[in-house]
């Protein structure tokens, strides 16, 4: 699939860092470090500017070495883009370490996936169909 996409930044554009990656990464567009404290959260630009077709989405990923070793991660995650929007893809980070964290310009931020999805109609109704699970719901299953 062949996806239209506008680069203002001076980085490359995202793209699969192996075979069968889900994700390709995304890059700060930040022009100089920006310094993230311990449980500040900040915008972070990207220079990009997508046209997703209908019927999909573009998800913004946290980074699992980014996560593991700094604590950094995407706020709202999975943050979608919907395929309406034409403005600069941006990325909500947070420090969720006890250290400040610096992130440079280029740095691989996030990852951004692209998936089909359904426009669902719903009905109203006044009940639905039980199931073996039922209402049984967080932490329902237990711990194995």
């Amino acid at each position: 699939m062949k996806i239209r996409i506008v680069n203002k930044s001076t980085h490359q554009l995202p793209a699969y860092e192996t075979e069968h990656s889900a994700g390709m990464d995304l890059r700060a567009f930040t022009g100089e470090p920006v310094i993230l404290k311990p449980m500040e959260r900040k915008l972070i630009p990207t220079g990009l500017y997508i046209e997703l077709p209908v019927g999909y989405e573009a998800q913004v990923r946290p980074r699992s070495g980014l996560a593991i070793r700094h604590g950094i991660t995407v706020l709202n995650s999975p943050g979608t883009i919907d395929a309406d929007y034409r403005g600069e893809i941006g990325v909500i980070l947070i420090n969720l370490s006890d250290s400040e964290f610096t992130i440079n310009d280029g740095d691989r931020i996030a990852q951004m996936i692209i998936s089909q999805h359904i426009k669902a109609e719903l009905t109203d109704t006044d009940s639905i169909e039980n199931t073996a699970r039922g209402t049984g719901g967080f932490g329902h299953s237990g711990r194995k």
